[in-house]
Parts: C-alpha cells; structure tokens; sequence
C-alpha cells in the first residue's frame, strides 16, 4: 500500500507521539508498504521513508496547526494515496489517532492539575480565551463530524472520550491499543545499565530506586509525588531515592523539596537519550499522571520488566493487573495510597515476582503487534473502498 503519514511535527526525539510515529512509519515500510510523511519537519529523512516538507509558517503563531492542516488537505488531494493516516487533526483522511488524546479531555485534566478551585476556575477562562486551544478545537470537531474518518484511539480511555464529548463510538471508533519497541537486553547488560546510571547518580546498589520520567512535569504529577515522598519520609521509610528524568523546569519542584527539608531523596538528571538504561537501573516506575492517553513510558518499563504505578487516567494502566504487575490508583492526589504501594515494592520478592509478571506483557504491547493492528484495518478501508467502487 501507499501509505501517508500526515503529523504537523516529525522530530522523534522528543518523544510521544513523534517517536510512535516513526516507529510506525518504519515497520510499515519494513513491511513493504509505501510510507510517505507529510509535516512541517525540514529534517533529512530515514532512507525507507519518503518525506514532504509542508510550509508551517502563518503570520498568528496559535493558528500554525490550521495552516498545516489546510496546506496538508491541498498537498493531499493533488496525489493519490491508499490510506491517508492521520496523527495530527486532519478531517479529510481516512483514519485519525488522536495520540495525545482529545483536547477536551486534555483542557479538563489540565485544569485539575491545579491545587484550588479558584486557580482551577481562572486556567478554565484563560484556556476558553486561548486562540490556539479554540483553534484546535475546531480541527477536532471537524474531525469528528458525520462522514469523517474512522478513529483510531490509542486506548479504551480514548474510546471512551470519544464516546462522551462526541458521541462517536464503535464501529467507526476501534481500539488499536498503544505500543513500544523496547529491544531485549542480555542481563549483564541490564546489570552494566543498572550500576552505571546508580554509580552515576550516587544511589547504592541496594537502595530501593524509583524513576519518574515525563517533559511535563506538573500533569504528569510530580507535585503529588512529591508531597508522597514527604509522606514516606515523616513516616520514618528512607531507604529510597528518586530520579526525576526530563527536561521540564525543575525550579519550583526543588523550592518546594527544600521547603519539606526532602531534597536529599531527590534527584532531576535532565533530559536524557538513555532511557531504557534508566529503567534498567530502577526498582519501580512511578506516574502519578493526571492525563495520559496511553504512556509510552510505562508501556517501556512493564517491556523492561519494571514493576509500574500509575493512575485511572492513564489508558496504559488497561494492562496493569493492580497487584500482579503493578499497581492502579485511581488519583495522582492519594498521596497515602502512593506512600503505601510505594512501601509495599520495598519488599525485594515482591518486586521480582512482578517484574517477571511485567515481562509477560512484552509481545501485548509490543509496537509490532499494534502495527499488525494498523495494517489490518488499513487493509480493511481499502478492501471495502473498492468494494464499493465495483459496478452492480
């Protein structure tokens, strides 16, 4: 098939939705399909990957993703493709992955991410007054109207979004559930990646080490896990430390640390390409997050065998048995639930059993199972295009 790939922005690495993206763009292409990427993205492209650059500059800043999207129409309806597949809004394709999510949903998390009604009230007139957030909206309805393409949501949670401030649901909304490529390390290897980043980062081998990695670090919750350090720390348990990995603004997060006389337990490494070595040296994954469609990140560390906690608002949380593999908590704001399933994988058996149990789940979300996924209903859109155009 001769496939588009239509994202506003294509630079994996910063991760999300662009690294998805080229993850998929590349197994399709190693499938023998066609993969061509429309984006704003002037970048020499992958030798298996054909890229159109699209002009992104507009005179209003907030209004650059229309002018993608109307330029992108414009480019695709010049050339023919088998399947348009769109990441970014674009109405006219024939399939659209929200992977970040509805932006209804994203505008409502957000504002609960702030810590008092009053505060949670002024960000909900500020975003109504956004002209790039109600510019966005409108793509997204327009995305959403009868005739549209088919939706594919990244998780249940997505569905269900989709259900509930459009009321689109199955059959035109299908489930292709997130996926990774996390590469299988030797074990001496996992063993070198663990001491490496510890010795880095002066974290003895025995000392219980969560990881937190996100680029946006108040809707991710660090602030929540921090007063759950807190918690931990007033409650005598201080045999731990914290990674915090990315490249958000730490200021405010150490103030507040030095405030609780905590900041010794923590660390911000900064962003970093390492990853996978990162998760390696861990004992448990920590995502407080008050929104994620479905985090790449704790996909990664279940594949890496590392025992995750997150939160109801998080669609990868479908595939974490609570208590087998890791834990569910249904708010970023339990800091004593966080405290005590923090407390309970400081037993060394308990992390091993699930980490072994994590492992398991390799294959189920794999991104090559989720790109089987993809081809299939490609292959479905195309078989039934020219169904019906067949005369009678």
């Amino acid at each position: 098939m001769k496939i588009a790939l239509v994202i506003e922005r294509f630079e994996p690495w910063r991760g999300g939705a662009e690294t998805s993206t080229q993850e998929i763009a590349r197994l399709l292409a190693a499938r023998g399909h066609e993969v061509h990427v429309v984006t704003t993205t002037n970048a020499a492209p992958p030798p298996d990957l054909t890229m159109h650059r699209i002009p992104g500059g507009t005179l209003l800043r907030p209004l650059r993703m229309a002018a993608f999207i109307r330029r992108s129409t414009e480019f695709l309806k010049a050339r023919s493709f088998d399947i348009v597949h769109a990441i970014s809004p674009l109405g006219t394709g024939d399939t659209y992955q929200p992977r970040g999510g509805l932006l209804g949903e994203t505008l409502e998390r957000n504002v609960a991410t702030r810590s008092s009604r009053p505060r949670q009230l002024l960000k909900q007139a500020l975003l109504a007054m956004n002209m790039k957030q109600r510019s966005l909206l409108d793509l997204e309805r327009h995305v959403f109207r009868e005739g549209g393409p088919t939706i594919l949501a990244v998780s249940n949670y997505v569905a269900r979004q989709c259900e509930r401030i459009y009321g689109v649901s199955s059959p035109r909304v299908r489930v292709v559930f997130n996926g990774v490529s996390v590469p299988r390390v030797p074990e001496g290897q996992r063993q070198e990646h663990r001491l490496d980043i510890r010795r880095q980062h002066q974290v003895p081998d025995g000392q219980l080490l969560l990881l937190f990695v996100a680029h946006n670090f108040r809707l991710k919750g660090l602030s929540p896990l921090i007063e759950t350090i807190s918690r931990l720390v007033v409650s005598g348990f201080e045999s731990f430390h914290l990674l915090v990995v990315g490249r958000d603004n730490p200021i405010g997060y150490q103030r507040r640390l030095q405030e609780l006389g905590i900041a010794r337990f923590v660390t911000f490494t900064g962003p970093t390409q390492r990853t996978l070595n990162y998760l390696h040296a861990a004992d448990v994954l920590v995502h407080p997050t008050y929104y994620d469609p479905c985090s790449r990140v704790v996909l990664e560390g279940l594949s890496a065998g590392l025992p995750c906690i997150t939160t109801a608002f998080n669609g990868a949380a479908e595939v974490i048995t609570d208590g087998h593999d890791g834990f569910v908590i249904e708010s970023p704001d339990a800091v004593g639930m966080w405290a005590r399933r923090i407390q309970e994988l400081s037993d060394g058996d308990l992390r091993r059993r699930m980490s072994q149990r994590a492992l398991e789940l390799r294959e189920r979300v794999g991104m090559q199972r989720h790109v089987d996924e993809l081809e299939l209903v490609f292959k479905e859109l195309v078989e039934t295009r020219s169904a019906r155009s067949q005369p009678v």
